[in-house]
């Protein structure tokens, strides 16, 4: 690694990387320049970066995202969402912990089914209108949503966008993350509710007359297309069926996503320019800068010359490698999204897996995605879905600064991955 295009292809990294996490200029514009830059120096080329399985964009992840993104956009049109929300706060009785744990709740099933940056977008301006409501501060809720979906989306392969990432470069199936880390994101969801009574105890407020007024809504008139909204749920079920019987059907997650995207506009009055409208194309060329970005880096040898570094360290000691990754990408993944984290680790990690002999119970891909999973819920701009329920909380005026999330999910994390470490030990180490 000692030619110029390696180094050249190290400062165009940690260039576009400070500048993603400075918000000095859009993520995206960051990682399609850095991406454009990589093409430049010659680090990649164009037949690395669109077409190796490799070293290029991984269209998996980019189509699983499309098509998922567009059955919500058609889902997002009947009102489904207003419809929970409003059911949620009248079986609460309106107390305001009740109606957190039930927001918290659903947002964390909803992330496992959904990814969970596409969940804080439906939920949080629901949550907006019930504290208005209710009389109630914005920021708890929103702060203990975002947790709930970055601890929820941590069990399936669609929940938060690393998982993707990992499943594609360890060949994971949806069932084996059902398997090995949703009962784990269950366990977590009630330490959660346990440090949401602590930590936002001062906010839960009860204004009877507020919640008389809330009590007297009709959840059914939040259905704008019942039509629709059966036709969605449908389509919706059929694709997490796909997506669980992956074994037998053998279609990748983005086929089934794609499937259903096109069985639902087909069957649906939904206007095609209106569900394309509702897809997060930024997110999308975000990604496609990012792969390349880490392809240039795996062309040129940088990611190899970490891998071997990272394996004499760790040597064949799988018990200490693994909690040394879960650790490091708790830690690191509150620094750096963790979506450009995990698609920096991903190719490490095989490596890894590799010098080690295998890894029959991928134990260092699990310790790889809780550790980014849940690291994530550390500041800010640890996930997407963070920065997404700040953006939304700006806009109504009811802004949350860095800080303040922050002081919160600090304390989450550490509780979160401190278990986890306990959990990935005893399962795979001490009961094995």
């Amino acid at each position: 690694m000692n030619d110029w295009q390696s180094w050249a292809a190290i400062v165009v990294f940690v260039g576009a990387y400070a500048l993603i996490i400075s918000e000095k200029i859009h993520r995206v514009a960051a990682a399609l320049g850095g991406a454009g830059l990589m093409l430049a120096i010659g680090a990649t080329d164009d037949k690395s970066a669109f077409y190796s399985e490799h070293s290029g964009i991984d269209w998996n992840v980019i189509f699983l995202l499309l098509g998922m993104m567009m059955i919500v956009g058609v889902l997002k049109k009947t009102g489904m969402f207003e419809y929970v929300a409003i059911w949620a706060v009248k079986r609460a009785r309106a107390k305001p912990f009740r109606v957190m744990v039930m927001l918290v709740v659903i947002t964390a099933v909803a992330s496992a089914l959904l990814d969970n940056v596409t969940t804080v977008l439906l939920i949080a301006p629901v949550t907006l209108l019930v504290c208005e409501r209710l009389a109630l501060p914005v920021a708890p809720f929103l702060i203990a949503e975002v947790l709930a979906s970055n601890i929820g989306g941590m069990s399936t392969l669609v929940g938060d966008p690393p998982n993707i990432i990992i499943a594609s470069r360890a060949g994971l199936t949806f069932n084996d993350f059902l398997v090995h880390l949703a009962p784990l994101s269950a366990l977590l969801i009630l330490v959660l509710i346990a440090l949401c009574r602590l930590l936002f105890r001062k906010s839960f407020l009860y204004n009877e007359d507020r919640a008389a007024e809330v009590m007297e809504l009709k959840e059914r008139e939040a259905i704008r297309d019942p039509r629709l909204l059966v036709q969605g749920l449908i389509v919706l079920a059929l694709v997490v069926a796909g997506f669980v019987l992956h074994p037998v059907l053998h279609y990748e997650p983005s086929v089934v996503a794609l499937l259903g995207a096109g069985l639902l506009i087909a069957l649906s009055t939904a206007e095609t320019g209106e569900v394309l409208g509702e897809v997060e194309w930024p997110t999308l060329a975000f990604f496609a800068g990012l792969f390349i970005m880490i392809g240039g880096l795996i062309e040129t040898g940088v990611i190899g010359e970490v891998s071997k570094a990272l394996a004499d360290a760790i040597g064949d000691n799988e018990l200490g490698g693994s909690m040394l990754l879960l650790s490091a990408s708790a830690v690191l993944s509150g620094i750096i999204d963790n979506i450009p984290y995990v698609a920096t680790m991903a190719p490490i990690t095989s490596d890894l897996v590799e010098a080690m002999g295998g890894d029959t119970n991928h134990v260092m891909w699990w310790a790889l995605a809780i550790g980014a999973d849940l690291g994530g819920n550390a500041t800010a701009i640890g996930a997407s879905a963070n920065v997404v329920v700040l953006g939304i909380a700006e806009r109504n005026r009811t802004p949350i600064s860095f800080w303040q999330f922050t002081k919160y999910g600090l304390v989450v994390t550490a509780v979160t991955v401190a278990i986890a470490a306990a959990y990935v030990w005893l399962r795979y180490f001490a009961l094995a």
